[in-house]
């Protein structure tokens, strides 16, 4: 269920998307995020700025594509969208003692300073690539084609990079010894 609410804005954007057209779907996503973050005040008594944030953006960029008749705008959010959220993960290796990266993954490994600067530093990188890449598909191609891009291609560049971050953060994970061999030296 949890899940479901995380990415209920932009699988209400998708399906609205198909069956009407992008100025249905940005209304539609407006009422979704604001439902979203209602949810989660309801359900949890707080909200997390990530979706606040996605709220503040999709209201503005969204109305300017509402109030104008511009679908450029509603492109633009997802560059935002990254780009802010890259900086905040890039600013996270200079503020407070761990980074964004490590404070999400962290209870899963322990994993030398340096391995989790690179991990955020990358991901920050993700961030700053796909806005960039958002920028030139908005521009050089028609809707379809960066909806499609948007949608399939960068949620597939980030899979591909949670499976290489994966891979890389693995290689620093160290090995604890099996149950049986502590057992078998506790006998011993």
């Amino acid at each position: 269920m949890n899940s479901l609410l995380e990415f209920f804005p932009v699988l209400v954007f998708v399906v609205v998307y198909y069956a009407a057209d992008i100025f249905t779907a940005t209304i539609l996503a407006i009422v979704a995020s604001l439902l979203q973050v209602m949810v989660f005040w309801s359900r949890d008594g707080t909200v997390k700025k990530k979706h606040l944030i996605t709220l503040l953006l999709i209201v503005v960029f969204g109305g300017l594509t509402l109030a104008l008749q511009d679908e450029i705008f509603i492109k633009w959010k997802f560059t935002a969208v990254s780009w802010l959220f890259g900086a905040v993960i890039l600013g996270s290796q200079f503020i407070g003692e761990k980074t964004i990266v490590e404070r999400l993954m962290g209870a899963n490994f322990d994993l030398p300073q340096f391995v989790w600067r690179r991990a955020n530093a990358a991901t920050a990188g993700l961030m700053g690539f796909e806005g960039i890449a958002n920028i030139y598909v908005m521009y050089n191609y028609d809707t379809e084609t960066w909806f499609n891009i948007k949608f399939y291609g960068m949620t597939a560049m980030t899979m591909v990079f949670m499976l290489a971050l994966g891979y890389y953060l693995a290689r620093y994970v160290k090995e604890e010894p099996a149950v049986e061999t502590i057992q078998q030296d506790e006998k011993d």
